[in-house]
């Protein structure tokens, strides 16, 4: 192990060890896995009716999951974006940067007004967000799994690496939990304000944490 790893690992053990480096990256992931599922969940349901009314449901469907796929055109994008910045900068305040960036686009989905309010600019606005999205995802995906690989000890980077990884799963059971709760609601409240309740009711207390681990580290 040469000298800069020495004084890194040094480091971070004084600052509350791997475990509070782990659980930044690891519970970052989530929430910005949760975010970006959550997307594809209202996608499938609700989205062609909010966003695309004046063609048949299917193609409906169809042009909402086509811009579900733009969140994943944009992602290696952010992670070269992100990546490129964390050299030089450091990872911690580019993470910290690609939390807001989700936060603020997915809650815009959130408060997106539909196509009967404001027309065609809807969808547009709908596309825009969701490449922002994938930006972030790209940026604190990556970020997240070379922060804990390079401040694991030598000989555990790869457990230590895979420990990130868990985000995928976990965000995705949560936003499916989430969103089939507030399914068993009417129709018409679904609708109109449940399917936009889901995507900012997890950030505060979540974000929150998060930032004081991550300012551990």
């Amino acid at each position: 192990m040469n000298a800069e790893l020495v004084i890194r690992d040094a480091t971070i053990e004084r600052k509350g060890g791997m475990t509070s480096v782990v659980f930044a990256g690891s519970i970052g992931t989530v929430i910005e896995w949760y975010d970006f599922l959550i997307y594809g969940t209202a996608a499938a349901l609700v989205f062609n009716t909010l966003f695309f009314p004046t063609i048949d449901p299917l193609s409906g469907t169809l042009a909402s999951l086509a811009t579900y796929s733009v969140g994943f055109v944009a992602r290696p994008i952010g992670g070269a974006i992100f990546g490129h910045f964390g050299d030089r900068t450091g990872r911690k305040a580019m993470l910290m940067i690609t939390m807001a960036i989700m936060a603020l686009g997915t809650f815009a989905v959130g408060c997106l007004p539909t196509y009967q309010q404001i027309g065609v600019w809807a969808p547009i606005l709908l596309v825009t967000l969701r490449f922002i999205q994938g930006i972030a995802l790209g940026g604190e995906w990556g970020g997240a799994s070379l922060m804990v690989v390079e401040h694991a000890p030598t000989g555990q980077r790869g457990l230590f690496g895979s420990l990130v990884q868990i985000g995928f799963p976990l965000g995705l059971v949560t936003s499916s939990g989430v969103f089939a709760l507030v399914t068993q609601m009417p129709d018409a409240d679904f609708k109109s304000w449940g399917v936009a309740h889901p995507v900012p009711a997890q950030h505060p207390a979540a974000r929150r944490r998060l930032v004081r681990a991550r300012a551990g580290t």
